[in-house]
């Protein structure tokens, strides 16, 4: 496992600030090993609720968990509702922060029950995959392959560590079944997995397009409320991102619909059939496969208050706008050698007021395009204090 260093330092202040911390994410994606720098496995003070043996003495939780001190880590905490009320009670009896680690599995049940009865007491910290940041050593420089690696295979640790192209294959293709066939149905939602796996095959190839309900309901031969349930069950499992559009009283049409990108390009290009880096270099949805992975490093590292996307029905457009407290900052993505500023962006600039516009593409120099307007490779996407990326050495 690599270091997840910023991960842990995020973790390790909300907890210092919060009676309790929630760390959700998929399955696979790093939750227990994160939480064993905090607890080991084999403690009194961690529980692992798929494992019977500590599943068993939780069995009367009152009694156990009112005699520990210090932190207390539950592992998979959605598999015992019945557990969030008792923590509302413990938590409550003491304002001092760090008490419960709590790791579960993102899914609508876990949402639900850490926000009725843990509202105020809890914060949450997301934990996906690896990204560009946590692939390379601290300090150390820029490597290409291993960046081509993260976009190819994506983010999971078993995938991006995996020894070879076609084992990171055959674990995403099983981790894709996984979670129609076990994981939703664990979380209550009790969608049919044949249903669900030509939904999400379907969604592959609307990734990074305006969503639309029609085409796959007419395909799947159900309705179009049907089909947004299905998109709205794998964005709160956190497959799927919906990035919302921006719109404000500018005197043009603007796009109210969301666009739609997997948030683990690794299962996008399992579902796409894509095994090699050649395979996905000459792919027709190579661009807008390297546009969602780039985004989603984007936020990420750049954790933004809010990100929406911009589009107006004339065809002016912003792949990404972020807010930080007053300042308005753009970006788009380019997977050009050389990219070059067009109308769309100074529309964007113009129409939006926006402070500065970076344009993200996957070549090695980063220059000036244009007034407000800069080329950013990969390499300088760390953030710093102003909102500006960074350089690394390469």
């Amino acid at each position: 496992m690599l270091p997840r260093t910023a991960l842990e330092s995020s973790v390790r202040r909300a907890l210092a600030r919060s009676r309790g911390v929630v760390l959700a994410g998929p399955r696979q994606s790093g939750k227990s090993t994160l939480a064993q720098r905090f607890v080991p496995r084999d403690s009194f003070h961690y529980f692992d609720l798929e494992y019977p043996p500590h599943a068993q003495r939780l069995s009367e939780p009152a009694q156990v968990l009112e005699r520990l001190q210090g932190l207390v880590v539950i592992d998979e905490v959605q598999r015992r509702p019945d557990l969030f009320p008792l923590l509302r009670v413990l938590m409550d009896r003491s304002d001092a922060p760090g008490q419960y680690l709590l790791l579960g599995s993102a899914s609508p049940n876990l949402a639900r029950q850490a926000g009725e009865s843990l509202l105020g007491r809890v914060e949450v910290v997301e934990v996906a995959g690896f990204d560009v940041q946590e692939v390379h050593p601290a300090g150390g420089p820029w490597d290409d392959a291993a960046v081509d690696r993260l976009w190819l295979r994506g983010g999971f640790p078993r995938s991006w560590l995996a020894d070879t192209d076609e084992d990171s294959y055959a674990w995403r293709h099983g981790a894709i079944a996984q979670h129609v066939q076990a994981d939703l149905p664990q979380f209550g939602l009790g969608v049919p997995a044949p249903a669900m796996l030509r939904f999400w095959t379907m969604l592959a190839h609307c990734h990074g397009q305006v969503w639309s309900a029609a085409d796959p309901a007419r395909s799947m031969a159900v309705s179009e409320p049907t089909i947004r349930r299905y998109l709205d069950i794998l964005t709160q499992t956190m497959m799927v991102r919906q990035l919302q559009p921006w719109h404000e009283n500018l005197g043009k049409r603007q796009v109210k619909s969301p666009k739609i990108y997997f948030r683990d390009t690794g299962l996008l290009h399992a579902l796409m059939d894509v095994r090699t880096l050649p395979q996905l270099l000459t792919h027709p949805r190579a661009g807008a496969s390297w546009e969602g992975f780039a985004l989603e490093q984007v936020l990420r590292l750049a954790k933004p208050d809010q990100a929406w996307f911009w589009a107006t029905h004339q065809g002016a457009e912003l792949d990404l706008l972020m807010l930080r407290g007053s300042r308005r900052i753009g970006v788009e993505f380019k997977r050009a050698d050389a990219p070059r500023v067009t109308p769309s962006m100074r529309i964007a600039i113009d129409d939006l007021k926006l402070d500065s516009l970076y344009v993200v593409y996957p070549g090695a120099q980063r220059f000036q395009m244009a007034g407000g307007v800069e080329a950013v490779p990969l390499w300088a996407l760390l953030p710093v204090a102003d909102d500006r990326p960074v350089a690394r050495p390469r």
